[in-house]
């Protein structure tokens, strides 16, 4: 592990607006506020617009001690909004609005200096389909230092994704979260056949990944590599929603490979993680408590 981390989410930061309020998202966003949680140096490298939900979310972003450098200001494109909606179980239906200034991403040397200077980058699909980003984003994972560890979220949002940008973004990762439905849909993607772990066997050998992570919501999470593999049954907690709960999986998932825990270890911690996220309404929770009775086994 180098002795100076910085860790880097790239891609969408947006609004989620549910039907009574709206709460600061996106993916890699979300990421970064946990892995800040988590101690670390933390970066996000996205693109809000000049427009009063930009200026919002820049404020956001300060006020919960994050820094906004490499967040740049599109004066063409509106700064991203998702609808939300949650079902019975708390788990949402995304609607997300295209053309936000995300999508328009663009290359700059500070962002490749950064990369350069990264320990982890975390990326995902969704921020890769429009040509713009997806471009810029490729480019700054080609800038990073070989021992970086590069994390796909895969993150597929229908229709925003096909197979060259999958085949694409795994074979430039070194690591990859996925949860269920997703991988459903890389089976039938690639024709994998078997069962889940002949399945995640497969992806690891295809594209030379050192870990997978699966989340399954209710039937917990593995964690597999080509060595070993973890489960953990998850936590029966009162969910509120669960936006931003897989996010918050993913930070804990890069702090225990970079802080070299076991995979049971790193597993424990991310269910604890992402289930007190569950507990709290909207994506970014600031008051976890991760010690708390329900986490107790």
């Amino acid at each position: 592990m180098k002795t100076k981390q910085m860790i880097i989410g790239t891609g969408e930061i947006l609004w989620d607006v549910f039907p009574d309020e709206r709460k600061i998202g996106g993916a890699p966003a979300n990421f970064v506020f946990y892995v800040s949680r988590l101690g670390h140096k933390a970066a996000l490298i996205s693109r809000v617009g000049t427009d009063s939900l930009g200026n919002e979310a820049l404020a956001t972003c300060r006020a919960s001690g994050l820094k906004t450098d490499f967040i740049q200001k599109d004066r063409i494109h509106p700064t991203g909004k998702v609808r939300v909606e949650l079902d019975s179980d708390g788990k949402p239906r995304f609607e997300i609005e295209e053309n936000a200034a995300w999508d328009f991403l663009e290359e700059e040397k500070s962002l490749s200096q950064l990369a350069k200077e990264a320990t982890a980058i975390c990326f995902g699909t969704l921020a890769q389909r429009h040509p713009r980003s997806r471009m810029t984003i490729r480019r700054l994972l080609a800038s990073a230092a070989p021992d970086c560890l590069k994390v796909l979220d895969l993150n597929l949002r229908p229709p925003y994704y096909d197979k060259e940008i999958v085949i694409s973004s795994l074979e430039m990762a070194d690591v990859l979260k996925l949860n269920s439905d997703e991988l459903e849909a890389a089976s039938r993607m690639f024709s994998l056949k078997g069962t889940e772990s002949e399945w995640i066997s497969a992806l690891i050998q295809r594209f030379s990944l050192r870990v997978v992570a699966l989340t399954a919501g209710d039937r917990g999470s593995r964690i597999l590599s080509p060595e070993k593999e973890s489960f953990h049954p998850g936590y029966r907690v009162p969910v509120v929603d669960t936006v931003g709960a897989g996010d918050a999986f993913t930070a804990a998932l890069v702090h225990g490979l970079l802080a070299n825990m076991s995979l049971d270890e790193t597993n424990e911690l991310a269910n604890r993680l992402a289930s007190s996220v569950c507990t709290r309404k909207g994506a970014w929770v600031d008051t976890l408590d991760l010690e708390h009775p329900l986490f107790r086994r």
